[in-house]
């Protein structure tokens, strides 16, 4: 269901750009970087699936690419980070970064009970020779928690 309104809302959009990403994390709003941080603060381990991959994006660099895809003639771009992690893989690299000692327990999806399916691989990469290259997650990672202070 989810995929299928993003297009038919694309189709909506008609002419103009498309900006297709995932896994979006930043310095504020509610994300996947502050919320492993504010476990942290209540936990000393957390559960975090390993069995799905994508590429997590930083919104400064999505936002500084997106600038450079007005350049561009209007289509649908895919704009993501460099790299790929699991959502495990990205947990402990927060902790890492951030220096908190937290551990990450892998674990299945199949072992959390959420209502809509998650595809196993959502990793962006562009094809359109001409769309700008965002650095790789780790970068983003690093200039998000520099903004959290």
């Amino acid at each position: 269901m989810y995929g299928r309104t993003k297009l038919e809302g694309e189709r909506e959009v008609g002419k103009g750009w498309i900006i297709r990403s995932s896994w979006l994390f930043g310095w504020t709003g509610k994300n996947f970087v502050r919320t492993m941080l504010a476990l942290s603060e209540q936990q000393d381990e957390v559960s975090v699936v390993d069995d799905q991959r994508g590429s997590p994006t930083y919104v400064g660099h999505l936002a500084q690419a997106t600038n450079e895809l007005l350049e561009l003639p209007y289509g649908v771009y895919h704009l993501g980070a460099e790299g790929e992690a699991t959502w495990a893989d990205f947990a402990e690299a927060i902790y890492e970064e951030a220096g908190v000692a937290c551990r990450v327990r892998r674990i299945a999806t199949t072992e959390l009970d959420r209502p809509a399916p998650r595809p196993a691989n959502s990793v962006l990469r562009s094809e359109h020779p001409e769309a700008p290259r965002l650095p790789h997650w780790r970068e983003g990672l690093r200039a998000a928690l520099d903004r959290l202070g």
